[in-house]
């Protein structure tokens, strides 16, 4: 995650690596988008869905619960084609351009889950995709195969209790996926023009009883000048080297009542320098929220923590970073605004309730929330100035898992069936 001052220096000094500027000319290359926050500064987003406001809407080949990347001027997404993995790539009619198909899909096991729930994401120069299966691989621009492999092949079964979650992120050289279950845990990394493994460390914790199930998935970040990967899962925040995967930083300390049950699910949000991790079972009336210091080096568990909650937190959907705030849709639809510095909530309110909860992680585009429930219910929001103000909810009858993406003025949403451009 590039923050502020690091990218006017880049800019300034004119250093940006032919990878940074692609990222820059990307549209929204990655599930939680560029910079891994969940939100969009600027646009103007649509506050209702209506036959006046659907662009369009595409049947899809089957179920999948990934979010769409946008990279120049296509949009795509993973679903299962004709009982394979696919990956199919989109024009801005909505009109599918391509699919590249895999092996046979390995089908998910919770209600909301498939074998396609890890997001695609793209530097620009290709698009990588993985799968339940086990196949990782690259596709180029055109929908041929770059390279391709198969995970579980190679390292065996993951032990989660539920589907994959973690997505692929993309470094400089290599493309990264981690693995955070019962067993050999790694975080590990490949060539992305050959697919050849580079480097492959190991990440193992012991903690109580499915606390070491992971189904984030990895940050790009910059830490002491130079790019890294921060992991979190197994009850520890820990930053990676991302030449070698060494370990640079680690924190522990999540657990303190060695509570049984909690797998990490929502992904961190960093503002300036703070990591926050929502954690705890909030689904079961158990929140703990962190907020956590990410400078210095080795074991930082018992100087970098700066403030925790016990009073809020989501376990599934996870949290925004935006103007310099922590936005959450909570797991049954309590919306909360913090300062991530001190952890203080700035305020509160809720949506409609319902039987149905939040899976989906939230979108905030240009000041407007986007809130998808499980159902298919799709709430959307004004969170402008300290303000929060319901604008419409909306019926989508069917499904929605995947997360919200803003691009060009219009939000696209994956339901179980069909993909929505909203206009």
């Amino acid at each position: 995650m590039h923050h502020l001052k690091s990218l006017l220096c880049l800019i300034l000094l004119g250093l940006a690596s032919p990878q940074f500027a692609l990222k820059t000319q990307a549209d929204w290359p990655s599930w939680r988008g560029i910079d891994d926050s969940g939100s969009v500064a600027d646009g103007d987003y649509p506050e209702e869905i209506s036959d006046q406001t659907i662009r369009w809407k595409t049947p899809l080949p089957g179920k999948g619960c990934s979010t769409p990347i946008v990279v120049n001027d296509t949009i795509y997404l993973t679903a299962p084609k004709d009982g394979n993995d696919s990956l199919l790539a989109m024009d801005w009619d909505g009109k599918i351009k391509w699919t590249t198909s895999f092996g046979a899909e390995v089908k998910g096991k919770h209600r909301n889950g498939s074998g396609s729930n890890a997001s695609p994401v793209s530097d620009g120069d290709a698009i990588y995709v993985y799968f339940k299966s086990g196949t990782f691989a690259a596709v180029e621009p055109d929908g041929s195969i770059r390279w391709q492999t198969n995970i579980v092949e190679r390292f065996g079964k993951d032990t989660l209790f539920w589907d994959h979650g973690t997505s692929p992120v993309l470094t400089d050289q290599n493309a990264v996926l981690a693995r955070m279950h019962n067993g050999e845990s790694w975080l590990a990394a490949f060539d992305k023009k050959t697919g050849k493994l580079a480097w492959k460390v190991a990440r193992n914790y012991e903690t109580p009883v499915e606390c070491d199930h992971g189904y984030t998935s990895p940050l790009v970040i910059q830490h002491d000048g130079k790019q890294a990967l921060l992991v979190w899962g197994a009850e520890h925040v820990t930053i990676h080297d991302a030449t070698d995967g060494s370990t640079l930083l680690s924190c522990g300390g999540f657990n303190p009542e060695s509570n049984k049950l909690w797998p990490a699910i929502a992904m961190p949000v960093i503002v300036d320098d703070v990591a926050v991790i929502a954690y705890g079972r909030n689904d079961r009336k158990l929140p703990l929220m962190f907020g956590i210091r990410l400078s210095g080096s080795g074991d930082v568990t018992a100087s970098n923590h700066l403030w925790q909650r016990d009073d809020i937190s989501t376990f599934v959907p996870s949290p925004i970073a935006y103007q310099g705030r922590v936005y959450m849709v909570r797991d049954r639809g309590e919306v909360e605004c913090l300062d991530p510095a001190t952890g203080k909530t700035i305020w509160s309110d809720a949506l409609p309730k319902a039987r149905s909860s939040y899976y989906a992680s939230p979108l905030i585009a240009n000041g407007i929330l986007y809130a998808p429930r499980e159902d298919g219910a799709l709430f959307i929001a004004s969170v402008k100035n300290d303000q929060f103000k319901l604008l419409s909810e909306n019926e989508l009858n069917e499904p929605v898992i995947g997360s919200p993406v803003p691009e060009r003025g219009n939000v696209l949403i994956r339901g179980e069936k069909h993909l929505y451009c909203i206009q």
